[in-house]
């Protein structure tokens, strides 16, 4: 049975569908939350900036952004009688999760897949995917929704 899940939260669509089903899963284990944001410039919506202090400014911006989500999302959980914490963290967004779940001893990771053409996986490289193979616990990916699907493909057109 589960007891720790750590779960890795970004600003995404599918991010809010992640955290329902970690809700869903603490309430049945009767598990603790750990809700995680790795601050990262390779983020989807972090703008990509050409000047320094223009980049410190936005750093800051995303950083209470990302702080203001978890809080509201910790919220969430404690009203429903989930025991949840939550961090953010800078750095490398896979390798982060790994080492939280390790230092943590948390017993599953519940992390987002986003689908990507082969190459840009192959050139940024798949969160989930290294999650899965150096993780030291379970690991739960979870898809986007088909809701969310038809909104990314059609924000592309």
């Amino acid at each position: 049975m589960f007891q720790r899940i750590l779960v890795a939260l970004d600003n995404s669509e599918t991010s809010q569908h992640i955290f329902e089903e970690a809700l869903s899963i603490a309430k049945v284990t009767h598990a603790r939350l750990m809700l995680l944001h790795v601050l990262s410039d390779l983020e989807i919506g972090y703008p990509n900036l050409k000047n320094l202090d223009e980049h410190l400014d936005k750093w800051q911006e995303y950083s209470k952004k990302g702080l203001e989500l978890l809080q509201t999302r910790q919220n969430i959980a404690t009203y429903t009688g989930i025991n949840t914490g939550f961090t953010q963290i800078p750095g490398s967004v896979p390798s982060t999760i790994c080492k939280l779940a390790k230092s943590w001893k948390a017993d599953l990771i519940i992390v987002g897949h986003q689908k990507m053409s082969p190459l840009k996986e192959l050139a940024r490289g798949s969160v989930s995917n290294y999650v899965m193979h150096y993780a030291p616990c379970s690991v739960l990916t979870i898809q986007p929704t088909q809701q969310s699907t038809v909104l990314n493909r059609s924000a592309r057109m």
